[in-house]
């Protein structure tokens, strides 16, 4: 690594504004988030910071193919929110390859918005394959109009980890509803790779803090993406595969939501559990790890009907989407 900087707090983003439909009370909405590993975990892949050999996608080729299945996929699921994290835009690993254009080009009727949290000049590892340079953020895709955004920077590591992690933070949109209130829109992707295990929980606190402020405000609240949190609290039971030697997604606290008025969404299906996440430490088996990490957290005033996970086989990345399907209380 040659140089280190964190992006600024409370960033003003850039809305690609494209339709002007409020939210409605009362009417059932899906919403969909998928972490897409910046289109290199095809199933062959092992990533070097799991415990693989590969620090970049298989090809040029690879990533375009990647990025059209997943496009297309979104597409037929038509969902009225999507929050997508591990999008790159301009990345060594992806062949410098824009994710983020080509998925908007997939997917018109949306507004849209990028976040970037990962702005690295270069880093020099692994030796033999540098992870390279490293432009990527996360895109929020809805249609309803969003009237603005703005990046929250979240705290992070001061240690070396802080050269391989992202630069972590969350996106706030906000939605008019036809009441006159607003849907407060987050996408997330916390950290996984901390020495210091608290990191994460001072991340989660201060996104609950945020959501019940606005909810006390009068809004709805809505957060998605990826927790790396074992959001089922036990997924080596639930999916029987041991992972005792997996402890970088421990359950969230729930006395973390004490006192509020939100509430984590895992999906989850009780009698076809499907996980959302692999522990690519190599090509994906049946045998590998896997785990619930994605998923939603909402304001009371917000019904879920459904939440589960898609069962794509980890074909385009090491996660699977999952989604929720809701309505805004009158």
């Amino acid at each position: 690594m040659i140089d280190y900087h964190r992006i600024e707090d409370n960033q003003a983003l850039q809305i690609n504004d494209v339709t002007s439909e409020s939210a409605l009370v009362d009417q059932e909405y899906k919403a969909v988030s998928y972490n897409i590993g910046f289109a290199a975990y095809t199933p062959d892949f092992g990533f070097f910071m799991d415990g693989g050999t590969k620090s970049r996608a298989n090809s040029e080729e690879s990533v375009k193919s990647v990025i059209d299945g997943i496009g297309d996929f979104l597409k037929s699921e038509n969902p009225d929110i999507i929050l997508v994290e591990e999008v790159d835009k301009n990345a060594t690993r992806s062949y410098h390859y824009d994710q983020e254009v080509a998925l908007r080009g997939k997917l018109d009727g949306y507004d849209s918005m990028f976040t970037v949290n990962f702005d690295s000049p270069y880093l020099f590892y692994p030796i033999t394959k540098p992870h390279g340079k490293s432009y990527a953020g996360m895109l929020t895709l809805s249609k309803f109009n969003i009237e603005s955004g703005l990046r929250r920077s979240l705290p992070i590591e001061n240690g070396f980890m802080k050269f391989v992690d992202l630069d972590r933070c969350y996106s706030v949109s906000r939605i008019t509803v036809e009441n006159g209130k607003e849907l407060v829109l987050y996408t997330l992707h916390l950290s996984a790779y901390t020495s210091d295990g608290t990191i994460a929980t001072d991340q989660l606190k201060m996104l609950i803090s945020d959501m019940q402020a606005e909810y006390e405000k009068g809004n709805y609240c809505i957060a998605g993406g990826d927790f790396n949190k074992d959001l089922l609290g036990d997924s080596g039971k639930i999916f029987g595969i041991d992972g005792t030697n997996y402890t970088w997604a421990q359950p969230v606290d729930s006395k973390l939501f004490d006192g509020t008025n939100l509430k984590i969404v895992a999906p989850y299906n009780e009698k076809n559990p499907i996980p959302s996440c692999r522990n690519a430490d190599g090509p994906y088996n049946y045998k590998q790890f896997v785990l619930t990490v994605d998923g939603f957290i909402v304001s009371d005033n917000v019904t879920v009907t459904n939440s589960d996970v898609y069962d794509l086989q980890f074909k385009y990345s090491d996660h699977n989407p999952v989604y929720m399907t809701f309505k805004l209380n009158k």
